[in-house]
């Protein structure tokens, strides 16, 4: 029972959060089409993420630091804190109202890093209306956390091992029964309103010859690369920019989202509607080329810059951006037997996301969840661990979000 109440309230809080963005984007987008950021004039692109940096910074400056503590890494320091076991209805709103303004005004974030608090905070919830411990209330948030990732993407078993790798949730099976069962009740929920693909459809795919597996271990050696760098940038613009004030922050996001726009209009919001089209295999070489460059600096200053959204949704998009451009060239090697674009495209968003989250389990239940198909594991397996390796073997960088709260920690606000 108190896994599907937990599961209802994260689901019906996640899908509002989606419905506000979505609703916000139709009054002004042309065409009232939800992430057309595209048919926007070239000032339009570059004014809007820098007028929502304004907005931003005008309001939270405004608001007492202890209330601006949100996300994933909020969420990540909160479950393991001892009398912390409850996340305040005031953080919550700041990330709901903040990740509004963030992803309508184009900076290059996702819904799913604040749908991970809203979820995880509406859950918790029931603890403030019936007597329950602070093991269950810690209990509470990871069903909140789990049932969020669920219903972003219907995947329920991936939003379980979410909890597990990404907010390192100690597994045992009592505990887990209410989480599974409010994955499962977040990805119903989902399912009723946004049908099969929440997010976006995935065309049936398949690897074209075992010949592809040296190529397609490169590519996810490459693509650890990429993850390092990302996390090792957003790293370096926080450690630097910590103690700046955040108006300032929080326009040079915008400066920085509406400069690269001007090129790659495609970078700004949360970039799925150009993910389904290298996933079907319509995004032309030089657009998926820019955007893997654009998108990584244009999400990196945001996420270093402390803009209120997630990074779950670009690592998708660049990952998928590589592994189009590796499908290109497998195509050009290999046509006889070469897999389809998309298919590379879809390696590269679980391998992307594997090593920049350090969540290898979860990319690629991930994987068979979305794609339905227990034959692209087997690649699938090979590009996450590759990418994986990359990052171990020369770097040793950890999660993104384990990154971001050590910086935190070693630097904590003034009183």
């Amino acid at each position: 029972m108190l896994g599907t109440c937990a599961g209802a309230l994260a689901g019906l809080g996640v899908l509002l959060f989606r419905w506000c963005i979505e609703l916000s984007q139709t009054l002004f987008l042309p065409g009232a089409q939800v992430g057309n950021y595209e048919g926007l004039s070239g000032w339009e692109q570059f004014l809007l993420p820098v007028a929502g940096g304004l907005l931003l910074g005008a309001v939270f400056s405004r608001i007492p630091k202890h209330y601006l503590q949100i996300g994933v890494v909020h969420i990540l320091d909160r479950i393991h804190l001892p009398g912390k076991e409850r996340l305040p209805l005031g953080n919550t709103l700041v990330q709901f109202f903040g990740g509004l303004v963030a992803i309508v005004s184009g900076q290059s974030v996702d819904r799913e890093g604040p749908g991970v608090h809203i979820g995880a905070a509406s859950a918790n919830l029931i603890g403030s209306v019936i007597p329950t411990s602070a093991e269950e209330n810690h209990t509470l948030i990871a069903c909140g956390a789990a049932a969020s990732i669920a219903a972003a993407f219907n995947t329920p078993l991936a939003g379980v091992v979410f909890v597990i790798e990404v907010l390192q949730v100690k597994y045992r099976i009592i505990r887990f029964f209410p989480v599974i069962m409010a994955a499962v009740v977040g990805a119903i929920i989902s399912r009723g309103i946004y049908g099969q693909h929440p997010a976006f459809t995935i065309p049936s795919m398949n690897m074209g010859s075992l010949l592809e597996l040296p190529f397609i271990a490169v590519m996810g050696f490459v693509i650890g690369l990429f993850a390092m760098l990302f996390v090792s940038m957003s790293e370096i613009i926080l450690r630097t920019t910590r103690r700046w004030p955040l108006t300032r922050c929080y326009v040079l996001a915008g400066l920085c989202t509406g400069i690269l726009a001007q090129w790659t209009p495609q970078i700004m919001g949360i970039s799925y509607d150009t993910l389904e089209l290298m996933l079907h295999g319509q995004a032309v070489v030089t657009l998926v080329l820019a955007l893997i460059f654009t998108k990584l600096i244009a999400t990196a200053t945001c996420i270093g810059l402390r803009i209120p959204g997630g990074l779950i949704g670009p690592m998708l998009v660049i990952g998928g951006a590589i592994g189009s451009v590796s499908g290109f060239v497998a195509d050009g090697l290999y046509p006889a037997y070469a897999g389809s674009i998309g298919f590379y495209a879809i390696l590269g968003m679980v391998a992307m996301l594997g090593a920049a989250l350090r969540a290898p389990l979860s990319a690629l239940i991930a994987l068979l969840e979305l794609t339905a198909n227990p034959n692209i594991i087997l690649p699938g397996m090979l590009a996450v661990v590759s990418a994986n390796v990359a990052n171990l073997l020369l770097l040793g960088k950890d999660s993104a979000f384990s990154t971001m709260l050590q910086v935190f920690k070693d630097t904590p606000d003034k009183p």
